[in-house]
């Protein structure tokens, strides 16, 4: 970590300008308020839940355990873009240091890519608890969990800094506009004036690996689900998990396919304004939807939440 930093700071020469949205100022006040409305959400939504299973000894189980990390997974990442694009849209200065830049691109790759490995641990997780209810408790201890989760962070941890120090490797010459609002590892290589081939490799091979991995996981855990909610015997029972299993699905092609898009397709498809949007989708959306998605829908959790605001608020 120490080597890293060095590098950092002997890269420090440049300062970059994010693009972000629309240049118009008459837009841009009703772009504040609808990001800083989208976070504070995001941010009540996630804490509460997170709150709410350490509190809450009913809540003490592999699911709420991978739930409050999901939240602080979501936490992170939207705390990682959003307040950059707020500060730039209030002070009207989008610029940033080239140290600032590398480290906004090192959290980003770590908390996009824990999340990428956790939402396959939670389908593995809801796959043993519908298709194996009896071997559930011996399946899914403590420490297995706590292992799965230690080692995606491990992973993702490595892997930003693998994808970090290769690219402050790399000389910028051509220009210091990012058509992006925060600094990410695609554009950044565009920028820039040296061989970026191994860069490059790198994400496809590894990012192939792991998202496209990470997917069909989720896509074989609930094509088993739903094969066993299709036997169940109660009608309430199917619409009630098919209703929860279809949700999930939902938000995990949203947040696998905005990615595979932006990151695995070939950059000469790439344009800038859909780039954002889908960017949007994995930074600003998903991290406000996942609350009301895994959470929300769980009558048990709604109570808890509601109980723990009506206990904050009469304190």
């Amino acid at each position: 970590m120490i080597e890293f930093m060095k590098m950092l700071n002997q890269s420090t020469f440049f300062e970059f300008i994010l693009m972000g949205f629309s240049d118009d100022p008459a837009k841009q006040p009703l772009l504040f308020f609808l990001l800083l409305c989208i976070y504070l959400t995001t941010m009540v939504g996630n804490l509460l839940i997170i709150l709410t299973s350490i509190s809450n000894i009913c809540f003490h189980s592999p699911m709420y355990y991978f739930l409050s990390n999901l939240s602080l997974i979501d936490l992170c990442l939207s705390s990682t873009t959003v307040p950059k694009m707020l500060v730039d849209i209030q002070t009207g200065n989008s610029t940033i240091s080239f140290n600032n830049c590398m480290m906004q691109m090192y959290l980003f790759i770590c908390f996009s890519g824990m999340e990428t490995l956790l939402l396959p641990i939670m389908s593995y997780d809801r796959f043993v608890a519908i298709c194996l209810p009896l071997s559930y408790l011996s399946i899914m201890t403590p420490k297995f969990c706590a292992r799965l989760v230690a080692t995606s962070w491990i992973f993702a941890i490595l892997s930003a800094q693998i994808h970090t120090i290769l690219l402050v490797q790399l000389s910028f010459c051509k220009d210091n506009k990012i058509p992006q609002f925060f600094c990410d590892i695609g554009p950044l290589l565009k920028l820039s004036c040296s061989d970026t081939h191994s860069n490059e490799l790198f994400i496809f091979i590894e990012g192939g690996l792991v998202v496209v991995v990470s997917f069909i996981c989720i896509l074989v855990s609930y094509i088993l689900i739903g094969y066993s909610i299709v036997r169940m015997p109660s009608t309430i029972g199917k619409f009630k998990a098919f209703s929860t299993c279809s949700s999930h699905i939902c938000v995990v092609l949203l947040f696998f396919g905005t990615i595979i898009g932006v990151y695995l397709c070939p950059s000469n498809s790439h344009i800038a304004e859909k780039d954002q949007a889908a960017a949007v989708m994995y930074t600003v959306i998903t991290p406000l939807l996942n609350p009301f998605i895994y959470s929300l829908r769980n009558s048990y959790l709604t109570g808890a939440l509601r109980k723990t605001i009506q206990k904050k608020l009469f304190l």
